[in-house]
């Protein structure tokens, strides 16, 4: 199978002691050059280059960045993963120098210009280097000293970079803070995991490292060892934990924030929880941060990770006790599909502390008779759960997208199977379950994995298509086994399954190559953990966040400022008490007509916690329906209930909504903030009710806010307006055209927070042109034209599955295999585009059969997903009218 890695690099790119004590860290002659980057409004940041010599013929080379800004500050140390160079962090190092940071970048040994053989961070070799840069930077006139030769300093990293962080800060007591990504504790145990090895991930490690030349000689011979038995060895296991950070774990005592992944095959989530317990046991601080990425593909969520990496510097290397660091355990958790491009939308949740994998334990009843079952000849055909290194998404990412892509083959495992389960169960952490194994040979190997399985078994998926491995010694005798499956974040919907398998062979493992028979049955429940204290809504937002909360009572508020004479309220109707908005037969007439409706018999319901878009051509009566719903006209016939009471001019139920539409007007001569004050002293409400300081500081106009507003682009006056319409936490907040003017950072952060906020509890409702931000951001749509309703629902039913599939490719598929692919049962079509196949399916057609057959036919997937995007479903619901 050809195993392409188009991503591997920059997902990897996350001491031997030196013969005399006093040699040196030098600067080669004629190796520093300064260069210089600068971005609007920020100081200016320098780069000087540099090879350091770090004694035995080893050369480093380094980058080091500075800004233009006076005084001493603190340092950082940041580096690549594994296969990588100093090149590939050289954006964050700029924008960490540019924020108040003097960074030092280095590539490590054997990789990018610098000389030496991979050690695997060896205590004696890569670390050493490390501890000699340290050396160097406390020598520098620009960074903070906590005394003589002792920096104030902090170190991050990916993968490779992640564990040096970890291990220097347990070697050298000089580091103040780390903030280590998707790494390993315990490197036997991530590539030994119990006794199994690890066989495609470890092959990967050594062909991206240069090939094993490239490794000390003590390492490669350990892989060729352990690579032609297949089984690790005590001293192969040693070896590795010598060089992990587990190795010093009792002496790292240092505030440390690590962000693991959960599309991770290689370094899984146990790493991250065994790290922290140990981490948090020395007495130090430490939090959580599931990313939805890893070294399997995914969203890598860079942004959101560099900005809270960048809070815990802030915090624990400025002492800057306001710096937010976010919540004691985050989780990125799927919030739907996005259908251009087939990946999962992402939303938050945490919990005030980290629970590990434990937490909230549950019992699974399962069912299932005593089963035997093949280890084959050479483990030969392998089960198939993750592919390792495929990157861009990869099976990882199409598991969470609710696609079964798993193979297990007939006669090679064993399955117990649980009741449908009555309500939404989400599964945090590591679930648990006890065996007897009995195998006609003295060991047996077993892949734990449990499914997720549709009503009527039609479909499985398997969690971010993670196994445990697991080596039975004295299995021909019988014993019994407690099997610790894979740590995941997965949410098992009402009416579905849980199945456990139990298989004797994984593609990227090595398994006996003797034949065997393996006897199994159950020794008690399956224990899921739940993790109570976790919650959606207790997530921390991005900086603009708080917008939304703030933005609600405004343009409702104003309403009662309008002077107009109230009528007398209707009734309110229990049945709609709590429904954020149920429109009913809502009629408008255009004015001196009698026969002409800008909106017509117009019905629709919205619920608690919907992303509601609104979409409709030009005149397709979005805006006059916005109007009306608060407020500011009346319907010609039909009615508006907001919380079961009837909309009128002036009603009091609008100050439960808050509104952006058409714009917001300022005073020109005022500053924003000024503007801001005067307007919500107006409503007559408290001050302390409008969380001022946070709209202002999510504005994120900086220094513009105590400017003159009519000094403002156009960008920054819907900033503004956004913010002016979210002061007061309304429950139903109305957004007309929110993006205009913001630039694509600004809108994707305004995508985040209309969905979290809709995962409080509150509701939503957007209308916007951007048709790709709508499907994104929106959990429901009503699609309207010529002022009638043309359809209502969820994104997913209106868009539709489809019958097309578009396959994302690492490389270009060859014609000959095009033809193959579209001769396959269940497919109808197969044509080339640019970015890979679209793939159409027959009637009798799946995405999993085809994903199955993809794999086999050794072509490079990097995602899957419907071709049919919302544009297409808009445009065919609309006609011409576009």
């Amino acid at each position: 199978m050809d195993l392409r890695l188009p991503r591997l690099r920059g997902l990897l790119r996350g001491p031997r002691r030196l013969a005399a004590a006093a040699a040196a860290v030098v600067a080669l002659a004629g190796a520093g050059t300064w260069t210089a980057a600068a971005a609007d409004d920020a100081p200016s940041v320098h780069r000087a280059d540099r090879v350091m010599d770090t004694g035995n013929g080893v050369r480093i080379d380094t980058s080091y960045f500075t800004s233009s800004a006076e005084g001493r500050r603190p340092a950082v140390l940041l580096t690549h993963g594994f296969g990588g160079s100093k090149d590939d962090v050289r954006q964050q190092a700029q924008n960490l120098a540019r924020d108040g940071y003097a960074v030092l970048t280095w590539s490590a040994r054997s990789f990018g210009r610098s000389t030496g053989r991979i050690g695997l961070n060896d205590p004696k070799g890569e670390v050493a280097d490390v501890r000699r840069l340290i050396d160097w930077l406390a020598k520098q006139p620009q960074v903070q000293l906590d005394k003589t030769g002792d920096p104030r300093v902090g170190m991050a990293g990916a993968s490779y970079g992640g564990a040096i962080a970890l291990e220097t800060a347990g070697y050298d007591d000089r580091v103040d803070a780390i903030a280590p990504a998707i790494t390993y504790w315990n490197l036997a145990d991530a590539l030994f995991p119990n006794g199994v090895f690890k066989k495609l991930w470890a092959g990967i490690f050594v062909n991206s490292g240069g090939g094993c030349a490239r490794f000390e000689p003590q390492l490669c011979q350990m892989y060729q060892r352990v690579a032609e038995s297949g089984a690790p060895d005590a001293q192969a296991v040693k070896l590795l934990r010598e060089r992990s950070p587990s190795a010093v774990g009792d002496r790292i005592k240092v505030p440390t924030l690590l962000m693991q992944g959960q599309t991770d095959s290689l370094f899984p989530l146990g790493q991250a929880d065994a790290a922290a317990k140990a981490i948090r046991a020395n007495g130090a601080p430490v939090d959580v941060d599931w990313i939805a990425g890893g070294h399997d593909g995914g969203d890598m969520e860079t942004s959101r990770v560099q900005t809270r990496v960048e809070s815990w510097f802030d915090r624990y290397l400025k002492d800057d006790k306001g710096a937010d660091t976010g919540p004691g355990f985050r989780i990125t958790r799927t919030g739907g599909v996005d259908s251009t491009d087939g990946q999962a939308q992402r939303r938050g949740a945490s919990g005030d502390t980290y629970p590990g994998l434990e937490s909230g334990r549950k019992s699974i009843a399962l069912t299932g008779r005593e089963q035997s079952f093949a280890n084959p000849a050479g483990a030969n055909p392998p089960a198939v759960s993750a592919l390792p290194g495929l990157g861009g998404g990869g099976l990882a990412q199409l598991s969470s997208l609710g696609v079964g892509v798993s193979l297990d083959f007939p006669g090679q495992f064993a399955r117990f199977e649980s009741a449908p389960v009555t309500d939404d169960l989400r599964i945090t952490g590591s679930p648990k379950v006890t065996v007897h194994v009995e195998s006609t040979r003295d060991d047996a190997v077993l892949f734990g994995k449990v499914y997720d399985v549709g009503p009527g078994g039609t479909q499985q998926v398997l969690p971010s298509q993670l196994v445990t491995p697991l080596r039975v010694a004295g299995a021909k005798a019988g014993k019994d086994v407690t099997i610790t499956l894979p740590a995941v974040d997965h949410e098992v919907e009402r009416g579905h399954r849980l199945r456990l398998v139990l298989a004797s062979t994984d593609l990227g493992y090595a398994s006996p190559a003797a034949p065997a028979t393996y006897t199994v049955s159950l020794k008690g429940d399956l224990s899921v953990p739940t993790a109570p204290g976790v919650t959606t809504a207790a997530v921390p937002l991005p900086a603009w966040v708080w917008w939304l909360p703030l933005a609600g009572a405004v343009v409702a508020l104003a309403l009662l400022l309008t002077g107009r004479r109230r009528t007398s309220a209707a009734p309110p109707d229990p049945e709609f008490a709590e429904v954020p908005l149920q429109i009913t037969d809502l009629s408008k007439r255009y004015a001196k007509s009698a026969d002409r409706y800008a909106v017509k018999e117009l019905s629709f319901r919205v619920e608690k916690g919907q992303v509601l878009g609104l979409l409709g051509p030009n005149g397709a009566g979005k805006t006059t329906t916005l109007r009306m719903l608060m407020g500011l006209i009346k319907p010609d016939g039909g009615e508006i209930r907001v919380f079961g009471r009837a909309i009128r001019p002036g009603a009091p139920v609008l100050s439960r909504v808050g509104a952006f539409v058409e714009g917001a007007g300022f005073l020109p001569h005022l500053s924003g903030r000024e503007n801001l004050e005067l307007y919500w002293a107006a409503t007559g409400r408290p001050a302390e009710d409008a969380h001022l300081d946070e709209a202002l500081q999510i504005a994120g106009l900086g220094d513009a806010l105590s400017r003159a507003v009519r000094t403002y682009s156009q960008g920054m006056r819907q900033r503004l307006a956004i913010a002016q319409a979210m002061l007061g936490m309304p429950d139903l907040l109305i957004l007309d055209e929110p993006t205009n003017g913001l630039d694509p950072p600004q809108i994707r952060e305004m995508r985040e927070v209309m969905i979290r906020y809709a995962a409080a509890g509150r509701t939503v409702i957007v209308s916007s042109h951007l048709l790709a931000e709508i499907e994104q951001s929106c959990t429901h749509l009503v699609v309207m034209d010529r002022g009638r309703l043309v359809q209502a629902g969820s994104v997913a039913e209106i868009i539709g599955s489809g019958d097309t599939l578009l396959v994302g490719t690492g490389t270009p598929v060859e014609e000959p295999v095009v033809e193959k692919i579209a001769s396959l049962p269940g497919v109808t079509s197969a044509v080339r585009t640019d970015d890979g196949l679209l793939v159409r399916l027959g009637a009798d057609g799946s995405a999993q059969r085809l994903v199955a057959e993809l794999v086999r036919l050794e072509v490079p997937v990097e995602s899957v997903g419907p071709h049919r995007r919302l544009e297409d479903a808009f445009l065919t619901l609309i006609g011409g009218s576009a």
